[in-house]
């Protein structure tokens, strides 16, 4: 019999993404990079930071940057969904440099995502709201993260804006009204 692995607790699976053939558009859809890393749900409480993959493993002590900065954020708590990256000589994301080397304190957080903030879970409020506050958080976090930004268009987003060109990567889309997750609390199962 296969037995299902215990989640860690206060563990938040992250949204995944749908494959399609093409990108969704209209004034409900908010458009931002998808950088080539780890995906990461970084969850502060008090001093103290876990860093989640996307099963839950966790990866704490493999991005020290990105703990230390979490760490000094003015917050007692925050869950922050994002994107463990590290940039190659042209500032261009590489998944290789973040999959072979641990403990590596060039390695930061794309943030694009607030899911908590000081107890409150932020999952029902407008994506735009929860980018905004946390735009706010991280702005003067410190090296170990940065606001993932996002482009409001009502067209489907071209691969010729300066973003996408310069980043070579594809693009992740959000609706803007909420999604309404199963009831839970915070830090629950």
């Amino acid at each position: 019999m296969l037995r299902m692995r215990a989640l860690p607790a206060g563990f938040i699976a992250p949204c995944l993404p749908t494959k399609t053939d093409k990108l969704p558009s209209g004034s409900q859809w908010l458009h931002e990079i998808k950088h080539d890393g780890f995906r990461i749900t970084a969850r502060k409480t008090a001093a103290q930071v876990r860093l989640y993959s996307r099963p839950g493993n966790d990866l704490t002590r493999r991005f020290p940057l990105i703990v230390e900065t979490l760490a000094h954020l003015r917050s007692r708590s925050c869950i922050i969904d994002g994107e463990a990256v590290a940039c190659d000589d042209n500032g261009v994301a590489s998944f290789d440099l973040v999959r072979h080397h641990r403990a590596n304190d060039r390695i930061f957080l794309y943030a694009f995502d607030l899911i908590e903030l000081n107890g409150d879970d932020l999952r029902r409020d407008p994506l735009e709201v929860r980018k905004a506050t946390l735009a706010s958080i991280v702005a003067k976090a410190g090296p170990g993260i940065r606001f993932n930004e996002h482009i409001r268009a009502t067209a489907r987003p071209s691969s010729s804006t300066p973003a996408n060109l310069a980043s070579k990567a594809s693009f992740r889309s959000g609706r803007i009204p909420p999604i309404v997750p199963a009831a839970r609390q915070i830090g629950s199962r």
